[in-house]
């Protein structure tokens, strides 16, 4: 069989792919919503809210530079997961499974009702979109991104640098906006710069809320960890685009949210999901159409993005055993179908009753549960296997200071303002031994489950994929040109 013509995933992210799927993840909703939260949670004192977005950037660095090292070294598709795998054990890698099968829909459905209501709210000035026409706009985007995403990663790839281009012009254009009204000194423009530290100071627990909200909006640094097993050379590609990513980001972020309050006040921001529909009303009212118009577009190319890295997960647990093998199964143009409808469809379930504030607290704590692990894991496997080739290596430091931040995250605000919700993140992720027990452990199958594969199978018109030529792990590529 021609190479060209293989159903298998084939690495063809180079750099500027790589660092623009980077762009396209890291700017998701979270700039567009996350300003909003920074400021609740900092009680509205503008300074500190604008440290607590530079100081999330370093930190953003350093665990995207430590995912580097764990990509660089599995460098396959899920290679977070696999990670996790091969240094904990089967029962820790499915709990990380049991948690991006609903978080993961979750943050999808979360960036659907975010565009929906950047799409809609046009048609409604001066008031909130209304509810049921925002919802079903945002399932109509949802089973759209999968119908493209099973189409293969030409579409993807497409979509990706028009969503770059399109992020880019938007956010450098309500920057250099922002620089230029300060410039101009206006009373009203640099109201909210004058003694912008007089405001209360928050208490702990409220600080930490403010770097999660922060910090939601950085988070995608590490994404082509998912995907290390389609891009190219991942040894020198994954560190080179996170460091040209992410400090781009970091500098439109302080603009943009400078921007923001050169033009609103911080009651303002405070009162819309949808600052920046807010402030372009408020400087460019032709552009009120446009700019709304180009944010849904850009916040749908970060919904593809993270459709394409969690289907990536769920293909490589089919291959590890702990999904069924039809997640494992690739169709005609090369895509984990099975794997995307499965997320379009908690996704769709997800977007019924949502609070997008809230949702952030949800999966920032998970996130930084499975961070500390992470980290645990790096320094756990270089001491268990100091040999393991690692084309890059992250500095030792780094994920002694990701742990740390890491920890202080979870368990500062279960000190200082213990709520119910932390103990049911906490149950709902050892929920998965409930499935993880008799279905992967003892391997229980239900009656007749061979058969329906079999079905599904052919009505999803998907078969294992050739076998690939690409090794797991580094070590498995160091193995295999020695044998040449």
């Amino acid at each position: 069989m021609d190479g060209e013509k293989k159903i298998q995933l084939k690495r063809v992210f180079g750099y500027r792919w790589g660092t623009s799927f980077l762009i396209v993840k890291i700017i998701g909703m979270g700039i567009f919503v996350a300003p909003t939260g920074v400021l609740k949670y900092c009680h509205m004192n503008v300074g500190l809210s604008l440290c607590v977005w530079a100081a999330c950037a370093p930190l953003a660095v350093i665990d995207a530079l430590c995912s580097a090292e764990i990509g660089v070294t599995f460098p396959c598709s899920g290679a977070q997961y696999y990670f996790l795998l091969r240094c904990f054990g089967s029962g820790v890698s499915f709990l990380n499974l049991w948690t991006s099968l609903f978080l993961g829909p979750g943050t999808m459905a979360s960036q659907a009702l975010l565009l929906a209501k950047y799409s809609i709210q046009p048609f409604f000035p001066g008031c909130p979109a209304p509810g049921l026409p925002t919802r079903c706009l945002a399932l109509a985007f949802l089973w759209v991104v999968g119908i493209l995403s099973s189409r293969g990663v030409k579409e993807v790839a497409w979509l990706q640098v028009a969503s770059t281009v399109l992020k880019m012009a938007i956010l450098g254009l309500i920057s250099l906006s922002g620089v230029v009204l300060l410039a101009t000194g206006r009373e009203e423009n640099v109201a909210s710069f004058q003694n912008p530290f007089q405001a209360e100071y928050p208490d702990a627990s409220h600080l930490i809320q403010a770097f999660y909200q922060g910090w939601f909006a950085y988070l995608g640094g590490g994404a082509l960890t998912f995907i290390a097993g389609e891009v190219e050379n991942p040894g020198r590609t994954i560190p080179k685009c996170i460091l040209t990513a992410l400090p781009l980001v970091t500098v439109l972020y302080l603009l943009v949210n400078v921007s923001y309050l050169a033009v609103l006040t911080p009651r303002e921001i405070l009162s819309s999901d949808t600052v920046a529909a807010m402030w372009t009303h408020r400087v460019f009212p032709s552009l009120a159409w446009v700019v709304p118009f180009g944010i849904s577009a850009s916040l749908f190319g970060s919904l593809m993005m993270n459709m394409f890295q969690l289907s990536r997960v769920a293909y490589i647990a089919g291959q590890e055993g702990q999904l069924p093998a039809l997640f494992h199964m690739l169709n005609g143009h090369s895509s984990p179908s099975l794997a995307v409808l499965l997320f379009v469809t908690i996704a769709s379930i997800a977007v019924i009753s949502m609070d997008l504030i809230e949702l952030i607290n949800y999966l920032n704590f998970v996130f930084y549960i499975w961070t500390v692990l992470s980290m645990i894991g790096i320094l756990k496997l270089r001491r268990q296997e100091p040999d393991l080739p690692r084309p890059y290596k992250v500095f030792l430091p780094f994920p002694l200071v990701a742990m740390a931040v890491s920890l202080c995250l979870v368990l500062i605000p279960l000190v200082k303002s213990p709520h119910m919700y932390y103990m049911h993140i906490c149950l709902f992720i050892l929920s998965g031994l409930l499935v993880y027990v008799p279905f992967v452990h003892f391997k229980w199958k239900l009656a007749g489950f061979q058969t329906m594969t079999c079905h599904l199978q052919l009505l999803f018109n998907i078969c294992v994929p050739d076998v690939s030529d690409e090794p797991t792990s580094e070590a498995e590529r160091v193995k295999k040109k020695a044998a040449f």
